[in-house]
Parts: C-alpha cells; sequence; structure tokens
C-alpha cells in the first residue's frame, strides 16, 4: 500500500479491548470494503494491559490495510488521536471508540457529508446507552455549556465517531484531554461543522474509562479552549485588559485614602481600603506584564517556526 492513494483513514484508540478487537475488526472490514475506496484502519494501542496489541499485530501481519501504533505507556486518548491523525494518509479521517458502542455501519453517513462540502461531521449519540446520572445527565450539561462558551453547537461532543477532512484535522494541535474539543477548536481555522444521529450500542465486553470526575476535567479545558479561540494571538487583550481594570479600581482606591489623609488627617494605616487598594494595582501591574510576556511568547512561537496567524484555503489567480 505504499504510494498508493489513500481515501479514508479510520483512527481507533485502544485501551484494554482485547475481547471487541475482532468483532470490530470484521464489521470495519465489512463496511469499508463495501465502499469501494481504498483506506486504511489505524489502532493506536495507548498502553494496554491485555492482549490487545498483540490482536493488532496479528491483524496488521495478514491484513495490508491495517496499521498498528503501539505506545510504550497510557498517554491518553488526545495523545492516541494525535498520534493516530500524524500517521493517518486518507484524505479524510474517520475517528471511533474500540469498544463497539459506535457503529461503523454510520461511517457512509459521515462521508456522504464529507462529500457535500462540510470539513467536520460529529456524530450525535441521540438515542444514548449509557447510565443516565453517571454519564448522560453529566454528558448533556457539559455539551450544552461548551456550545454556549465556544459557539460552535453541538449535541454530542464526546461522541468519538467523526469524520474530519485531512487537511483540517492536520492542522490542529491538541494536547492534555482537548479531543472532544476539536469541532469548536477547528474554528479558530474557519472549518464548515455540521452533526448527524449515529447509533450508539450498549457495552458488551469491558468496562468504561470515564467516570463523572472527568466532568471537573471537561470545565478545567473548556477554559482553555476559550482563551485559545478568543486570544491565541492577542493574548494582552485579556490579561492586559484585566489588569487595567485592576489597576484602575486600585488607583482611584489609592487615590481616595490620600485624600482623606491630606485634607482631613484621617488616619489611613488601618482601613482595609488600604489593602484592597494596594492588591489592586500590583495585581494590575502583574497582569498588564504577564500579557507583555505572553504577546512575546506568542510571536516567538510563530516567527521561530515560520508560521503565519492565519490559513489560507485556497488562491484563484487569472492566468496571463
Amino acid at each position: 500500500m505504499e504510494g498508493k492513494k489513500i481515501d479514508i483513514s479510520v483512527v481507533i484508540p485502544i485501551f484494554d479491548e482485547e475481547e471487541n478487537l475482532p468483532l470490530l475488526y470484521e464489521k470495519l472490514k465489512k463496511v469499508l470494503d463495501s465502499l469501494g475506496k481504498e483506506y486504511e484502519i489505524i489502532f493506536v494501542n495507548d498502553g494496554s494491559r491485555d492482549r490487545s496489541w498483540e490482536i493488532i499485530k496479528e491483524f496488521a501481519e495478514k491484513d495490508s490495510h491495517v496499521v498498528g501504533v503501539n505506545f510504550r505507556k497510557n498517554f491518553g486518548q488526545t495523545a492516541a488521536m494525535s498520534a493516530g491523525f500524524e500517521t493517518a494518509r486518507g484524505e479524510v479521517i474517520i475517528t471511533m471508540d474500540g469498544d463497539l458502542q459506535n457503529d461503523p455501519e454510520d461511517i457512509p453517513k459521515l462521508l456522504e457529508l464529507i462529500d457535500q462540502g462540510y470539513d467536520i461531521v460529529s456524530g450525535w449519540r441521540k438515542d444514548r446507552k449509557d447510565a443516565f446520572l453517571s454519564r448522560t445527565l453529566p454528558s448533556r450539561i457539559a455539551n450544552w455549556l461548551i456550545s454556549k462558551v465556544t459557539g460552535v453547537h453541538l449535541h454530542d461532543y464526546g461522541c468519538s465517531l467523526k469524520a474530519y477532512r485531512a487537511d483540517v484535522a492536520k492542522q490542529l494541535d491538541f494536547y492534555g484531554e482537548m479531543h472532544r474539543f476539536l469541532p469548536a477548536l477547528s474554528k479558530s481555522i474557519g472549518a464548515k461543522i455540521t452533526e448527524i444521529p449515529v447509533k450508539h450500542h450498549p457495552r458488551i465486553y469491558g468496562k468504561s474509562k470515564y467516570g463523572i470526575s472527568r466532568t471537573f476535567k471537561v470545565l478545567l479545558d473548556l477554559m482553555l479552549v476559550k482563551f485559545l479561540l478568543d486570544y491565541r494571538t492577542k493574548p494582552l487583550r485579556v490579561f492586559g485588559g484585566t489588569g487595567a481594570v485592576l489597576f484602575l479600581f486600585g488607583s482611584i482606591t489609592l487615590s481616595y485614602l490620600v485624600l482623606i489623609k491630606v485634607l482631613f488627617g484621617q488616619d489611613i494605616g488601618n482601613r482595609p481600603l488600604l489593602i484592597f487598594g494596594t492588591l489592586f494595582v500590583l495585581s494590575g501591574i502583574q497582569l498588564v506584564s504577564t500579557g507583555i510576556v505572553a504577546e512575546l511568547i506568542t510571536r516567538t512561537y510563530y516567527e521561530s517556526q515560520g508560521k503565519r496567524p492565519y490559513i489560507i484555503k485556497e488562491i484563484v489567480k487569472k492566468e496571463s
């Protein structure tokens, strides 16, 4: 398959899914073979403790469509997806979970919308087969909050079944636990995004790797995503703006205290306002300084790597 044009790359992070892998592979092969396109299946073994990697190696040794990527230890789903994106050679990249809860039969529907001009097609587990209180309810709250904060309105950010144009997916830098925010992050490069209902099956083998504690991680990541979307190339606006307001309040407070000391001779040494005024002024100076340093770091980031804070989709020019 080396050098051959690949139409579709399917990226699947795997962590302790030895019982699900054989059936998942069979279902994927059946669907992908029916499409009549060149494809590859990339299994990224994220430090599994069971026989998952041995099974993936068996697939890769007998099937040239399969690519196995093995991590030295568990780095998390975001890292596994990032490695899959980097390895992928297809024009379209499909991501999905390895637990059989996503259905490979939905892949053709995603591809149809990609063919219609969308850059990202996100799955929506409309009839979700998970525990309501521990999984579904927190997920709905998180999805609503993410949509409000980012302006990218999706019902189900947590669904791993998604299709990406490769030229969009490979532009995205993501770390930590940012994989669920990829549609929102793609807003910064002008991607065209849509959503489609997909099937969701109850887990048969193994157990879920996520619990309600993930909700708190989502909130922390959401703050970072908001910053990246709105202030990535202009950090001084958020740090400097807040710092200027604090400095102004502190200056007004201290000026008031100086005024009553000079004009009325009142003692201001024990007043809480003196502490707050001083704190506001110092905090304001510190935040403005942080904003300036962040601006310098941002410029170093772009200039040292030859990057630009914009992406050109195409250039049209009349031939002379």
